[in-house]
């Protein structure tokens, strides 16, 4: 059997990691002195919590090397097969890190893909490789469907506040605060390199929900993969937008496919976002 591995970006909470059997790997998240482990010692509405309360800008760091180490050489040690999918590598280093550990372990079964996304983009490509698995592929057979995949995901959000974006440098302070007044909701998208950029902005998250509800006329889904609607710390945002888009005739979306966004994206929009990933035709 091939393992699964993925790091906490990928948003799914520890019992569906469990369910799914995917190791794993926590990022840190740092608020000032004090750090946490994703999924560990911190869970999202502790994030939230901590978000929220007006303290120091948090950071998000990669696990240590040699927790992917113990991993891969227990792997070795079996000789099986691993695919560990990280989060972009646009966005942190971890899968830079992952390739010098692979190649210090030296075992050919060991396996790093690049997603090239996070959140539920990231989710995505768990799930896919997850179920690739259990058909019976190998390795380099998950890895074939995986970059089949890929390019294919459209992740899009409509982002409440421009206040993290600005604490996080991506918007200067002049944008902050001329937005901020006329009450603009930027709408962020992942792009085919994994990089994060602001394709379009909204007066109003109604109307950056519409444009949302128009990207999947843009680009339909493809049938063969699910559609996500993910939030950051209200639900009932997403819920709004669930409804959005059973209203325009994408049909209803499961709660189960309602999705929080963690640490890694969630520092960056804050509160009250909401968005949609699926894979396009």
């Amino acid at each position: 059997m091939v393992h699964i591995i993925t790091d906490s970006a990928a948003d799914l909470q520890p019992q569906e990691y469990e369910k799914l059997g995917v190791t794993s790997i926590p990022l840190r998240v740092a608020f000032g002195d004090a750090e946490y482990q994703e999924n560990v010692d911190l869970d999202k509405d502790q994030f939230y919590e901590l978000l929220l309360s007006g303290g120091e800008f948090p950071k998000t760091s990669q696990a240590a090397p040699a927790v992917l180490e113990g991993i891969f050489e227990g792997v070795k040690a079996r000789g099986e097969e691993a695919v560990y999918i990280t989060l972009s590598s646009s966005l942190s280093g971890t899968y830079q890190t992952a390739c010098m550990v692979r190649d210090d372990v030296e075992h050919p079964g060991c396996h790093v893909f690049d997603g090239k996304n996070a959140t539920g983009g990231q989710r995505m490509l768990v799930e896919y490789a997850c179920r690739l698995r259990d058909e019976g592929r190998d390795a380099a057979g998950i890895i074939a469907g995986l970059e089949s995949i890929r390019d294919r995901i459209e992740l899009y959000a409509c982002v409440n506040t421009l206040e993290y974006l600005h604490k996080g440098g991506r918007i200067s302070h002049a944008v902050y605060t001329l937005g901020s007044l006329a009450q603009i909701k930027p709408i962020i998208s992942v792009d085919v390199e994994g990089k994060v950029t602001l394709p379009g902005k909204a007066m109003g998250m109604r109307k950056g929900m519409d444009m949302l509800c128009k990207r999947l006329t843009a680009r339909k889904p493809d049938g063969d993969h699910p559609l996500y609607v993910m939030y950051t710390n209200n639900r009932s945002v997403a819920e709004t937008l669930a409804q959005r888009l059973e209203a325009q005739g994408w049909g209803k979306i499961p709660a189960e496919r309602i999705i929080p966004v963690g640490a890694a994206i969630g520092a960056h929009v804050g509160p009250d976002a909401c968005g949609i990933v699926y894979v396009g035709e």
